[in-house]
């Protein structure tokens, strides 16, 4: 492996890490806060310059770690190669520091809001861990292949795998409170669920009851499938 890629590679390892103990700091200022008790649904309301932060906050999240694949690289495969690696490696140390720190999670299975745009992302705490171990692994290979040879091509059949399994798995999150919303607001469409002056509002009274793990799944392994394909295509090349 390059010099160069070596010491990016430590050294944008190093700064996800400091960024997942940041966000997990937010997290136990937060629940310090609102969940002296420990972290369980229903959510505690919040007030609505905290929750506008928060929205905010995460939007700022993905900025900088978009800006690592930019600055990291001018390469189009690298920078999003870069930026999924980042991606991964904060995530996985942000549930490492919230255990450290709180204990929490409990297990695996254990219950967590993911993500809040457009709407709240639901599920345990294995399933977006299980997403940035396939991140990191398709990152490692793209800049393994891209540090070995000129102009990697990732196929158009990749690409739609690993996009189309992204967006069943994020669908898979977000399917137990939107399902919930139609309980709440009947003959609802996405459109109306994020105009509804009320989603807030819904949203803390919401217990999550079921992640669809047969959607999930087939997302990663779409995922998974796309990054064999590229593994093997380019294993072969000469």
């Amino acid at each position: 492996m390059d010099q160069t890629l070596k010491s990016k590679l430590f050294w944008i390892t190093l700064f996800s890490i400091a960024m997942g103990f940041l966000e997990g700091a937010v997290v136990v200022y937060l629940r310090e806060l609102y969940y002296p008790n420990g972290f369980q649904f229903p959510l505690k309301a919040m007030s609505t310059n905290v929750s506008m932060t928060e929205i905010i906050r995460e939007i700022s999240t993905i900025i900088m770690l978009l800006s690592i694949g930019f600055i990291a690289s001018k390469k189009r495969n690298e920078r999003f190669a870069w930026f999924i690696y980042s991606f991964a490696i904060w995530d996985i140390f942000y549930y490492v520091f919230l255990y450290l720190v709180l204990r929490w999670p409990d297990s695996l299975l254990t219950w967590d809001v993911l993500f809040l745009i457009p709407v709240m992302w639901i599920g345990p705490v294995v399933a977006p861990i299980i997403l940035s171990i396939l991140m990191i692994i398709l990152s490692l290979l793209i800049l393994y292949y891209e540090n070995k040879y000129e102009n990697v091509l990732i196929s158009k059949r990749q690409w739609g795998l690993i996009l189309a399994g992204s967006l069943i798995a994020i669908i898979s999150f977000c399917e137990d409170f939107y399902e919930y919303i139609l309980l709440k607001i009947p003959n609802s469409t996405w459109l109306t669920v994020l105009s509804s002056g009320n989603i807030f509002k819904l949203a803390k009274k919401y217990i999550p009851n079921n992640f669809n793990w047969w959607l999930y799944l087939t997302g990663v392994n779409l995922i998974l499938l796309g990054i064999v394909l590229f593994f093997f295509q380019n294993k072969t090349k000469n």
